[in-house]
């Protein structure tokens, strides 16, 4: 039999063994491929030496692999350089042809890959801070807890405790920890010269109870959490409602408020805690953060900037909630899943459903529970009246007909847009300064400038609504009043009288300008807050012309809700004063019409709603003024900024987080990894409620199951003590952060805390300072335990720990005796705004350091984000645009200088010095020992003194005080 010849080839052709992945296949991933996606690197979350990975994993492209088909695996185009737009490997040696030939082939085979070849992945679950707490015993049942598990720890090290540290040392210690401020000598005396065997715990109570605590301990908190009082990016903003925050975090630290409380309230304290001045203040933390006017304001929400900026702002809330609470890095997951933690894409766009239907805005409420409960109940009283009001016009425009429907339609025609006008943004504050402008186009003679009112019929406000209380009118030639400005009137040295709708008339005197500028310097009231509103600017040359008909117009800001509040509606010639009298005789027949329509019944009904009404209008006036804080608030915005009005943003899982590839949609949810512990799936009875998503997120973090949540705060409160955490990494709980130190004590805590204190931190702030292990001494020499523990992560001795910038400030201010204790209220500023009405300059090089309202606290101090105050920064002070978990303890050559020469430690050492001249007599040697006291808390040595002495007496006392405040001794701890 005689065989084709194609027949014959296929014969007579050398099978080819199938190819083996570990003698074929791996060495090329490894050398090739492995450098960014393997244990090192997983660029796009994809790994080729895992085979679960390397087949399914990828952002984009999974499955890579597909067994038997290698024309249709990713993987395959990418490294044989069929995509030309992405080539793998992007730099070094590309695959050869025969490389890709092998891979071609393998794949096509099956992809066959034995286990024993793939890189073991280790459980992501398999980690610390996952794991449920547990409450190991300690090792000993007597004495502090804390102290039976340093000690068994060192035992297995070989170590101890150090001895206790003297009586000087530690009040000087327990003072500044808890309450940051330096004990007074007469309180250092006292303390010394205590003889009771339970004078230490007798002092940690009472500085415990000092509202001082809470001014000390909110500073650490709004670190974390990275408050500011202005906006951040680039206009940077004031904030002026912000501290109501800070000033709820101070009153919580000082009530103990128990801690899980303390979460919910500031995740959700409108929903859990309704109609509470904590519920609401508290609120402040999810809008902590920066904000971007410009992206949020400026930008409609569908524009892909507009979109970024939302995008950003959920962003921030997440990772604040989360960080804060839990410690947990679920921001990193929100381009791909989390690189080390257990933490998915999914995961992290379900968090950012529990914030999508809130914004950042100023939050109105009532201090007092009784007053809101009062508020919502006048409130509701007059919707039901406005109610039967609109029921009752509608059964009259029904009987009415085809007639009344024709009058209306010629009123508003003939009446509605001489009602039209410019309107401002609403104010909470009267003295918000506003401005509006006209450009005429060209120079003109000013002859007279007509400033005509609004008129709104909505909820009776009535004509001349939102004239100016105080303002002036000025003009200029050049278009940003600087230089060359001529003042036409000026109306704020008292209240003007609201004109209503009749022209206000001022001379201008032939002024020759072409920019006319009006600046309002007191807002008038409207509902609970302020505005500006006009109908009309004329401004008219000698001709008797109105120069400023179709002028161009700028302003501050503006509600812009077109048709009928607009800058262009400003100098369009229509105003309520201008009307002919057509409205008015129409107005007369349609009153006629309804006059013989309307019954009898219907009429006392109506008078009766109308009553009701008025009623509950006045007795709304009546009510205090209402509080506003800067709070994660639901917004009924216009323009740009319109906000959600509750309802939630649909949230899409977004491709490499890129607003412009949606995925499915994401529900509100937490993390998932704790799903063996407690549900991360909400049950929601209403799933478009917002406030319902914040509160279920706030219970799953305050729930006893989560290990996350009480492991946090008992590491954070242990770093403020010792200098740092049993986490030395407090914001990340990952497995790219540390490990605990001592894990069975961390664990321990947290449920102690939890079960046994039940979220009293001023329990644990007495268990943790009262242990022998916090009361140890600094000053230790001990060869082998620096050999063995350099970073005395073992706790053998005490931590030498240097003042942070607040309590340095606050020390500095209670030596020299100007400290001023006020609590709560407004931050003071220690600089000038310049530019205040666009991107405000801070100037803290024109601020007065003897300027008495700048001797408060520094808790209360005006924090601006774009620049932070000088002084402060040189001492390591927090950068409030970033959530801060610990400081830096740097020394440097700026920290000396600023030490030494700064405006505020010149004006405070001159007090000083007075204090101690006026406290010690004319005596040196008694004032410098009156000094040592104060700022150190102790008297001078002979050989300090006289050295002092004789500096003083070349130098003056105010230099030699200013030595004192510069001493290390100062400005550490111990």
């Amino acid at each position: 039999m005689v065989l084709g010849p194609l027949i014959a080839a296929a014969f007579c052709a050398p099978q080819l063994e199938p190819v083996e992945f570990e003698r074929s296949i791996a060495p090329i991933f490894a050398t090739k491929c492995v450098r960014c996606h393997g244990p090192e690197k997983q660029r796009s979350g994809y790994r080729l030496d895992v085979r679960s990975i390397a087949f399914d994993g990828g952002e984009s492209s999974a499955p890579n692999i597909r067994p038997g088909d290698a024309a249709g695996s990713p993987l395959l185009r990418l490294v044989s350089g069929l995509d030309e737009a992405l080539v793998m490997p992007p730099k070094g040696d590309r695959l050869t042809p025969t490389e890709v030939a092998l891979v071609r082939r393998w794949i096509d085979e099956g992809a066959p890959w034995p286990d024993s070849a793939s890189a073991q992945v280790a459980d992501p679950l398999d980690w610390w801070s996952l794991k449920p707490i547990t409450r190991p015993a300690p090792s000993t049942e007597t004495g502090n807890p804390i102290d039976a598990f340093v000690t068994a720890r060192l035992a297995r090290a070989g170590l101890a405790l150090a001895g206790e540290a003297d009586a000087r040392t530690l009040c000087r210690r327990v003072h500044f920890d808890l309450i940051g401020l330096p004990p007074t000598p007469e309180e250092m005396d006292a303390y010394i010269a205590d003889p009771a065997s339970d004078r230490f715990e007798r002092l940690v109570d009472r500085l415990l109870a000092s509202p001082r605590y809470g001014e000390r301990w909110a500073r650490h908190w709004l670190d974390v959490v990275h408050y500011g009082d202005t906006h951040g990016y680039d206009k940077d903003q004031p904030r002026p409602n912000a501290w109501p925050y800070r000033d709820y975090v101070i009153r919580a630290f000082n009530e103990d408020k128990p801690y899980a409380r303390f979460v919910e309230e500031q995740l959700a304290g409108d929903a859990l805690y309704p109609g509470t001045r904590d519920g609401i203040e508290a609120l402040g933390f999810i809008a902590a953060g920066p904000w971007d006017l410009i992206g949020h304001e400026e930008l409609p929400e569908e524009k892909i900037d507009g979109m970024f900026a939302r995008h950003f702002d959920r962003d921030d809330m997440v990772g604040n909630a989360l960080g804060t609470f839990t410690s947990v890095t679920a921001q990193c997951a929100q381009c791909h899943d989390h690189k080390f933690d257990p933490i998915s894409q999914e995961d992290y766009y379900a968090l950012q459903a529990v914030f999508a239907g809130i914004d950042r805005a100023d939050k109105r409420f009532d201090e007092d529970p009784m007053v809101a409960a009062r508020r919502a109940a006048e409130a509701l009283r007059k919707g039901r009246a406005e109610a039967t009001l609109g029921r009752l016009d509608a059964e009259l425009v029904a009987a009415g007909g085809a007639a009344l429907a024709a009058l209306d339609a010629a009123l508003a025609g003939a009446a509605e847009r001489p009602e039209y006008g410019f309107h401002s943004a609403i104010e909470a504050d009267a003295k918000r300064a506003k401005w509006v402008q006209l450009d005429l186009g060209a120079a003109v003679s000013i002859e007279r400038v007509v400033l005509a009112g609004a008129r709104d019929a909505f909820n009776g406000i009535g004509a001349g609504f939102g004239f100016p209380v105080r303002f002036r009118v000025e003009s200029s030639l050049e278009p940003d009043f600087v230089g060359d400005v001529t003042l036409i009137a000026s109306r704020e040295a008292q209240d003007f009288p609201n004109p209503g709708i009749e022209p206000v008339v001022l001379e201008a005197g032939a002024t020759q300008a072409r920019y006319l500028r009006l600046t309002v310097t007191q807002l008038a009231p409207r509902s609970d807050d302020f505005i500006f509103a006009l109908a009309e600017l004329q401004v008219f040359d000698g001709t008797g012309r109105n120069a400023a008909r179709g002028a161009t117009v700028t302003s501050l800001d503006s509600i812009e809700a077109p048709p009928r509040w607009r800058r262009a509606n400003l100098p369009d010639g229509f105003a309520p004063a201008l009307e002919d009298g057509a409205r008015a005789a129409l107005v007369e027949r349609r009153d006629a019409l309804l006059e013989r329509l309307v019954s009898d019944a219907s009429r006392r009904a109506r008078a009766e709603a109308e009553s009701e009404r008025e009623l509950a209008v006045r007795a709304l006036a009546a009510l205090p003024p209402q509080r506003a804080v800067y709070a994660g608030t639901v917004v009924h915005g216009t323009g740009n900024f319109r906000g959600t009005g509750g309802t939630p943003r649909e949230i899409r899982v977004l491709a490499r987080g890129q607003v412009t590839e949606p995925g499915a949609v994401a529900a509100p949810a937490a993390l998932s990894a704790l799903d063996p512990l407690l549900p991360s799936r909400f049950a929601l009875a209403d799933t478009q409620d917002e406030a319902l998503r914040r509160a279920a997120l706030a219970r799953w973090i305050t729930d006893p199951r989560n290990p996350l949540t009480w492991r946090t705060i008992v590491n954070r409160v242990w770093q403020h003590h010792f200098g740092a955490g049993l986490v030395t990494t407090p914001n990340d709980f990952g497995r790219m952060g540390a490990a605990p130190t001592h894990p069975e004590l961390l664990d321990w805590l947290a449920a102690w805390l939890r079960d046994d204190a039940h979220g009293s931190l001023k329990s644990l702030h007495r268990l943790i300072v009262t242990s022998r292990a916090y009361r140890q001494r600094s000053d230790v020499a001990n060869e082998d335990a620096e050999a063995l523990d350099s970073g005395n992560t073992l706790l053998w001795r005490g931590n030498t720990r240097k003042l942070e910038a607040e309590a340095v400030h606050d020390a500095v201010l209670a030596v020299s005796g100007a400290l001023d204790l006020t609590m709560g209220g407004p931050g003071y500023q220690d600089f000038v705004i310049e530019q205040p009405e666009h991107s405000p300059h801070y100037r803290y090089d024109l601020a007065d350091p003897n300027d008495p309202r700048t001797f408060r606290r520094a808790i209360y101090r005006f924090i601006v984000r774009s620049q932070m105050q000088p002084f402060m920064t040189s001492l390591d002070c927090a950068d409030p645009s970033l959530r801060v978990d610990r400081r830096n303890e740097s020394l440097s050559p700026n920290q000396a200088l600023a030490y030494l020469n700064n405006g505020f430690m010149l004006a405070q050492a001159q007090r000083f010095a007075g204090r101690v001249q006026r406290e010690a007599g004319p005596d040196l040697q008694a004032q410098l020992r009156r000094a040592f006291q104060l700022a150190l808390g102790r008297p001078p040595e002979p050989a300090e003194g006289a050295r002092l002495g004789a500096f003083a007496a070349r130098h003056g006392l105010e230099n030699a005080c200013r030595v004192l405040l510069n001493l290390n001794e100062f400005s550490f701890i111990d």
